[in-house]
């Protein structure tokens, strides 16, 4: 297992973006849209590892539930696996509550799947199927 990801809620990517551009030394990757997630994603890749900036298309997504909530900052981790299903069936039988109990279709077009932040010691942990 390894980072894949963190993600972070921001209000405006076209805030955030220009922040991270300057912080990282790097641009930004074109932006995507998610509509399942409703979620707008700006994505910087250091090394192996990635920095998400997502920012809600609708009231309604989970991004805006979120910012709401507890305001900008960090969202989720990201777990990079080989094999989704089984990681997901075994942390299940492990006592682990998922979110997600079938793979869905995330950013860069990756299978991914939400771990309940009530069994991760209150973080939120999505997992990316990587070959």
């Amino acid at each position: 297992m390894k980072i894949h990801h963190v993600g972070i809620a921001v209000t405006s990517l076209g805030q955030a973006v220009p922040v991270f551009e300057k912080l990282l030394g790097c641009p930004a990757e074109p932006e995507e849209v998610v509509e399942e997630q409703k979620v707008r994603v700006s994505v910087f890749t250091l090394g192996e590892s990635r920095i998400e900036l997502l920012e809600a298309t609708s009231a309604d997504s989970p991004i805006a539930r979120f910012i709401a909530k507890r305001g900008q900052g960090l969202h989720h981790l990201t777990l990079a696996v080989p094999d989704l299903v089984k990681a997901l069936e075994e942390l299940e039988r492990n006592g682990v509550r998922l979110i997600d109990q079938q793979p869905r279709i995330g950013a860069g077009n990756e299978r991914m799947a939400f771990l309940h932040p009530s069994s991760t010691a209150g973080v939120l942990i999505e997992l990316v199927e990587t070959k």
